[in-house]
């Protein structure tokens, strides 16, 4: 069977697995106790064994993209900003009352929305706020997301100064009848600008977001795109799948779904993309990354030291990530939560002296076994059964790995299940041969849960 067959075959919905149990199957309501209480519990094992993470989550943007599928807050109303940033640094001091000592942070991401809605002086001052109650990692990675619009020098100088030296910009796509229809309206020139600034200062990995799918995208205009980024060469590129969810994301009915590519003409536009970066020397990298091979995240693949957690792929493994702010996911190693999804809902709790989590799951060891399967295999294309777990993976998985395995796209020896050149291309659909979840219930094809793989 030809890739092309093979790609086609496989663009089915599934998850991306950023989490295992995924976030369906979670609970609405969680136990903020008990919660509190695995929280204390991992944190006492985590904490000097390997630090924590941190996400922050800045829901804040000026305008609207219709593509965008993540929880923003839109507003041109820059009062708001001291508001949420006294709010999160209030949550922040409600994690701190839970632990027994200083918590010692190796990695931390600002993500949105837009984080540089904020002023730097202002993120300076969350920053720090949060910084003087801890321990910084001396192997710590600090990283952050940038509109090419609004990231100025004194946004990089202010995050650089505080330790960051990985920025990720937003470009998506550079053809300006795309720009209009996804209103992200952002001259290349700007792209070019805020990446400059950035490597004068001394920023030693940029990462670019590119999404294919798009509203009005020909292979011609993604070509172009892509060639583009390629004369800038960003460390990263992240290559990202457009995920169509109107029944989630409502701005994305504010275009005719006709002016998206089909399914062929989508599949063709990723095709294109992949050619292009391995030409330029770009490395395949996991789940829609590519990495030029002198940067970090490459090595970490490279060397077995990879690992994926809500923030995506990263070279810092911590099994404990604190999630702060409107909507942002936190992982114990036993258990997620996600804050509730409106300002106001957030507002009300932290006046309260409350965490705002709402929804949730609690691990037990089997999710943990299996959700360890599927991390091995995004992050190193490999993972070996224990034996234990032979009988579930023999009633629940193995004709889904069979089925990969006819199709060349994983080899089976005894316990291990390895993932072929020609798999690389299908890591989400590897990855969901042990979704137990998935395979119980067949969520994917019953109810519109998840994205196309491609």
């Amino acid at each position: 069977m030809t890739t092309s067959h093979l790609l086609q075959k496989y663009n089915v919905p599934v998850p991306r697995y950023t989490s295992y149990p995924t976030v369906p199957i979670w609970k609405d309501e969680i136990d903020t106790a008990e919660f509190s209480k695995v929280f204390v519990q991992q944190f006492e094992l985590e904490n000097k064994a390997n630090g924590i993470s941190l996400y922050i989550h800045l829901p804040f943007c000026e305008s609207l993209c219709t593509y965008c599928g993540c929880n923003k807050k839109i507003t041109t109303n820059h009062n708001v900003e001291d508001d949420y940033i006294d709010s999160i640094v209030k949550e922040w001091h409600l994690y701190l009352g839970l632990m027994n000592e200083t918590p010692v942070i190796r990695e931390l991401h600002l993500g949105g929305g837009t984080p540089t809605f904020f002023s730097p002086d202002n993120l300076y001052r969350l920053l720090t706020s949060i910084f003087k109650t801890s321990i910084i990692h001396e192997g710590h990675e600090f990283s952050f997301e940038g509109h090419p619009i609004n990231t100025t020098e004194a946004h990089l100088q202010a995050l650089y100064d505080l330790g960051f030296r990985r920025l990720s910009l937003g470009v998506q796509d550079n053809d300006p009848k795309v720009q209009l229809v996804i209103n992200r309206i952002q001259p290349i020139e700007n792209v070019r600008n805020v990446t400059e600034i950035a490597r004068k200062i001394g920023y030693t990995s940029v990462n670019y977001d590119l999404i294919y799918g798009l509203p009005l995208q020909t292979h011609e205009s993604i070509t172009r795109t892509i060639q583009q980024t390629i004369l800038l060469q960003p460390d990263r590129i992240a290559f990202y799948s457009y995920a169509h969810v109107p029944w989630t994301s409502k701005g994305q009915r504010l275009f005719d779904e006709n002016d998206l590519p089909s399914a062929d003409n989508k599949l063709l536009l990723y095709q294109t993309g992949k050619e292009i970066f391995l030409e330029h020397g770009y490395c395949d990298v996991g789940m829609d990354h590519f990495a030029l091979p002198e940067d970090a995240l490459f090595i970490a693949s490279q060397n077995g030291e990879l690992h994926r957690n809500f923030m995506g792929y990263t070279t810092q493994h911590t099994n404990m990530l604190i999630g702060l702010g409107v909507s942002s996911i936190s992982s114990t190693g036993r258990s997620f939560s996600q804050n509730v999804k409106t300002v106001h809902d957030y507002y009300d709790r932290i006046k309260n002296d409350l965490l705002p989590v709402q929804k949730g799951y609690f691990l037990n060891d089997e999710d943990i076994r299996f959700g360890q399967y599927i991390l091995d295999i995004s992050c190193s294309g490999k993972t070996t059964i224990q034996p234990a777990d032979w009988d579930m993976v023999y009633a629940m998985c193995l004709e889904e790995l069979e089925k990969l395995e006819q199709d060349g796209l994983v080899s089976i020896s005894g316990y291990e299940v390895q993932v072929t050149p020609r798999g690389r291309n299908f890591i989400r659909n590897i990855c969901s041969a042990f979704d137990l979840y998935l395979q119980k219930s067949k969520i994917s094809s019953s109810k519109k849960m998840f994205s196309n793989a491609i």
